[in-house]
């Protein structure tokens, strides 16, 4: 999901045990291969033009759009992408890529709801994810952070956006990186969902603490009508009332 694009992507996280879950009111309470049957999408200006309203046709019922990434960073196709989704019926959502070694978390995700990551209550509307994983950039694979240092980078991030919004923000990551960056920090997943990035046939292990997925990246080599060449593929753990329920922030 970052910058650079799904080639890289797969190689940070190829192989790699992941994980996501959601608020305790918000999630499915079946088990996660029986209820993951909405499918969804993840986008950024790498996808190019995307004709929506055949995404939609194709059965896509939700999208998380790359909004922005640092403290400077917006994708050029994000105005664009977020109003086409919403105008096509798909319920959308943006998400930030995380740079925690060149600002505080606060700065960050209040970058993110300056410039379209707010939210509002109206069916199509998603919390903003917070896009964790491996750098990859200089700064080491943790950005350069103890695992003190970024959960507070993580905490400071979260709660601004909460601050911002009034809505706790959705986290992908991967077990990997999130146990071994955060130290197996269990402290969010009461209440913010978890979007995990596992490129395999089930979601495979959690981080410790998180008692459920919300949404799965399932593959970085999808296909879908509407879009020219790969994208990645996602699944809602529960049917389209508990996303729609999410999105509106009701029980």
């Amino acid at each position: 999901m970052s910058r650079t694009g799904s080639q890289l992507r797969r190689l940070l996280a190829a192989g790699l045990t992941v994980l996501a879950t959601a608020a305790a009111t918000l999630v499915a309470t079946t088990g996660p291969a029986a209820a993951a049957t909405v499918p969804g999408i993840d986008v950024s200006h790498y996808q190019g033009v995307i004709n929506w309203t055949s995404v939609r046709n194709a059965g896509i019922q939700f999208a998380f759009i790359k909004a922005t990434e640092g403290t400077s960073y917006k994708d050029p196709r994000f105005n664009t992408n977020y109003v086409a989704a919403y105008n096509a019926g798909v319920i959308r959502g943006a998400y930030h890529f995380a740079r925690p070694n060149i600002s505080s978390g606060a700065v960050q995700a209040n970058y993110l709801a300056s410039n379209g990551g707010a939210w509002s209550a109206d069916s199509r509307t998603l919390p903003a994810a917070l896009d964790l994983e491996a750098n990859p950039y200089t700064g080491g694979y943790c950005y350069g952070l103890s695992t003190t240092g970024m959960r507070n980078w993580v905490q400071d991030f979260l709660n601004t956006y909460r601050s911002r919004t009034g809505r706790y923000a959705v986290i992908y990551t991967t077990t990997s990186w999130w146990n071994q960056c955060t130290g197996s920090w269990s402290g969010p997943w009461g209440n913010h969902p978890l979007w995990i990035a596992r490129w395999a046939s089930a979601p495979g292990t959690l981080p410790a603490g998180a008692p459920v997925w919300s949404f799965w990246q399932y593959t970085s080599t999808g296909s879908v009508a509407g879009i020219s060449g790969n994208v990645d593929r996602n699944y809602w753990n529960g049917d389209r009332s508990r996303l729609i329920a999410l999105a509106n922030n009701t029980p």
